[in-house]
């Protein structure tokens, strides 16, 4: 048997949550499908960081515009493969009848204000008919696969539930570090941290408030410290964060590296993570590993993926989230229950168990 991967967006420079899940996927699916060979098709300059068993091949498509739906389409047309796995939902017009795709979540539809009109439209009819062209749908969550089946009428025997993994890959020295040095991290703590896209859908706006909520009425001598790369509604996240009163405590890093965000959540007094969906959520997961206890939203897969090792709130009240952050600060009680509960809840997941799971839908 052939089998084809999509990996174009799991050998990015800057990876983010859809591009950390193909790479991770794809590193630990080497070695549990050795008896087939393996297509791993790449866009021109990407690279791949591990080694790869000889029933492995790298395929570099030149096909720059378009790369799925033109690209991959005629590598299929010419070079049919028998099973294609596309990891971040977009399957390509022309693929083999056996075709498994994962779909992450459905934000875009829940947080409708926090797309463009052309990402709303553009997401809605790639998922959709994904899910149409595929012969097995991989859902990273139950609520995911509620969504599907509810919003777009797919048949739930089609989907099957796979949770994503964890990377607890932490052990780096901070003497690595290319932007964050030993006296910066200092400057920051005590701090509140929030590691994700800076978008309107990660409800930043709503971390201000409840972070200006609690310097206010708590007094708290805490940094807010936002990591991450610009998203959609930036601007207004911007203009709201210079108006502040507390900008001052309020520090943005940008994208931080992979060894930069571990030396961060373990040394942040909470992560905060009250966003308005989450397809998984896969930060919370970080942070409960390195013993950083969590708030994060009660919506969408978060309960499912916290299951009661975080306290949730509504990310629509500001003063919610701030009572939670405060309850974790004064009370030592709270705070190492909720830590222990974490360490107890990320033993659910792991890359190489999701791994294993999709190489068995693959070579069914």
């Amino acid at each position: 048997m052939v089998i084809g991967i999509d990996g174009s967006r799991a050998f990015l420079k800057n990876r983010t949550g859809l591009e950390e899940y193909s790479y991770q996927t794809i590193k630990h699916l080497v070695n549990k499908s050795n008896e087939h060979e393996i297509v791993l098709y790449l866009r021109k300059n990407q690279q791949v960081d591990f080694a790869l068993p000889e029933n492995w091949k790298i395929k570099v498509i030149n096909w720059t515009y378009f790369w799925t739906q033109i690209g991959l389409s005629l590598e299929m047309l010419f070079h049919p493969v028998d099973v294609l796995f596309i990891p971040a939902h977009t399957v390509s017009m022309i693929h083999p009848k056996n075709t498994v795709v994962t779909i992450h979540g459905l934000e875009y539809e829940f947080c409708p204000q926090a797309y463009s009109l052309w990402e709303k439209v553009y997401m809605r009819c790639t998922i959709k008919k994904s899910c149409q062209w595929a012969s097995a749908i991989i859902a990273a969550s139950n609520n995911t696969k509620i969504d599907l089946t509810r919003l777009y009428n797919v048949d739930d025997k089609k989907i099957q539930v796979i949770y994503e993994g964890c990377n607890n890959n932490f052990q780096f020295s901070i003497s690595n570090f290319q932007k964050i040095s030993n006296d910066q991290i200092s400057n920051y703590k005590p701090c509140l941290l929030f590691i994700g896209r800076l978008e309107e859908r990660k409800n930043i706006v709503g971390i201000i408030n409840a972070f200006e909520t609690l310097k206010e009425n708590y007094k708290i001598p805490h940094k807010l410290v936002l990591a991450g790369k610009p998203g959609y509604g930036y601007e207004k996240i911007q203009d709201h964060l210079s108006n502040s009163s507390y900008v001052s405590d309020i520090i943005e890093l940008g994208f931080v590296s992979e060894q930069e965000k571990w030396e961060l959540l373990k040394n942040a007094a909470v992560f905060v993570f009250p966003t308005l969906y989450e397809g998984f959520g896969i930060p919370v997961l970080e942070a409960q590993s390195v013993g950083c206890p969590v708030v994060a939203a009660n919506n969408s897969s978060i309960p499912e993926v916290a299951q009661g090792s975080a306290l949730l709130v509504d990310p629509m009240s500001a003063e919610a989230i701030a009572e939670s952050i405060q309850k974790i600060l004064s009370n030592e009680s709270l705070k190492n229950d909720i830590i222990g509960k974490g360490y107890e809840n990320v033993k659910r997941f792991s890359w190489d168990k999701c791994a294993r799971e999709v190489a068995e839908i693959l070579t069914k």
